[in-house]
């Protein structure tokens, strides 16, 4: 049988497949059928800044605090602690229904106040946690160096309260991508998450309105994701997660190939169902057979641009084949 078995985040996981931060592990029964189906590990539905500040937003429209500046901050952790706790209700729950790690989601903005509530995540039980940290910055008074101290400090404020590994799961666009990502993990984070997908939108022309658009990926947005996997895998000092665009045992082990450590789905699980993952381990393991691989770690990162004869293959190389149409 073939050994699945991988390292991320400095925990061992049965197998590469991570089920990626969405409403299917929004309960502690959806995050047991993950784990039941086969998923190596599971990451909660984030919690998000906004929603903690709704909740104290709320409580406050209902208490006359005037003039009452303890009063007014007394309140407010209290909104905050409400959003809190539901959270830390399912990632406890959640812990005690599956044996598989558990990793806690915040999708943050700022630094403001996660480092205390980090501190809470880890002592209900969560095996790690991941900053999805997803700023699309439009404001054109930031400088590039700005946006990339920011995610800086959120991740040290978070990593230095807590003694659990600290994963990133950051979009693409940067300056310089690589040397966003080689200061992450200089920064301390144990793992990067390539790429989380920004809210997209559409236009009804009829109505003249914003709409979101189509939410779920699609197997033609792996390219992206699998280029930077190979160009960062073994460059960079921590583990690398792909998602985005794996719908199915020829993405995943893609990603695997070109030197991810795990790959977390999310969008095929809506479409095809939890049963999925089962499905993709299987033809995982019917691939490996087939070019005699009896384990993940004989592949991992064999086609990374690191261990390649080619360097030049993953970057200008094909850009001017494909233009040119030289063989």
């Amino acid at each position: 049988m073939a050994d699945l078995s991988t390292t991320y985040m400095g925990f061992k996981l049965q197998n590469p497949l991570i089920v990626a931060s969405c409403s299917l592990t929004n309960t502690v029964e959806g995050v047991q059928r993950c784990a039941d189906a086969g998923a190596g590990a599971v990451v909660l539905k984030s919690m998000f800044e906004e929603q903690i500040e709704a909740n104290a937003h709320e409580i406050q429209k209902h208490v006359w605090l005037s003039g009452h500046t303890e009063a007014y901050d007394y309140v407010r952790q209290v909104g905050i602690k409400t959003g809190e706790q539901d959270y830390l209700n399912l990632l406890e729950g959640a812990k005690k229904a599956v044996a598989v790690p558990v990793i806690a989601s915040l999708n943050c903005v700022t630094p403001d106040w996660w480092t205390d509530y980090a501190r809470r995540l880890e002592s209900s039980g969560a095996d790690g946690i991941e900053l999805n940290i997803a700023v699309l910055v439009s404001d054109p008074r930031h400088t590039s160096k700005e946006i990339e101290d920011m995610y800086y400090r959120i991740l040290e404020s978070v990593g230095k309260s807590v003694s659990i590994p600290v994963a990133v799961k950051i979009g693409p666009y940067f300056t310089s991508l690589a040397n966003t990502a080689s200061g992450l993990c200089a920064r301390g984070a144990s793992a990067l998450v390539l790429f989380n997908r920004f809210y997209q939108l559409d236009i009804n022309i009829d109505k003249l309105d914003l709409v979101p658009a189509y939410h779920f990926s699609t197997p033609e947005e792996l390219n992206f994701s699998l280029r930077w996997m190979s160009l960062l895998a073994g460059r960079v000092k921590c583990d690398l997660a792909a998602t985005t665009g794996v719908h199915d045992a020829g993405g995943f082990i893609k990603q695997l190939l070109v030197g991810a450590a795990a790959v977390q789905i999310c969008s095929t699980l809506y479409k095809h169902g939890i049963g999925r993952i089962a499905q993709i381990l299987s033809n995982v393991e019917l691939w490996m057979k087939k070019h005699q691989f009896e384990s993940v770690a004989q592949f991992q990162g064999r086609l990374s641009q690191k261990a390649s004869g080619h360097p030049e293959a993953y970057e200008r190389l094909q850009y001017i084949k494909a233009l040119v149409g030289l063989e």
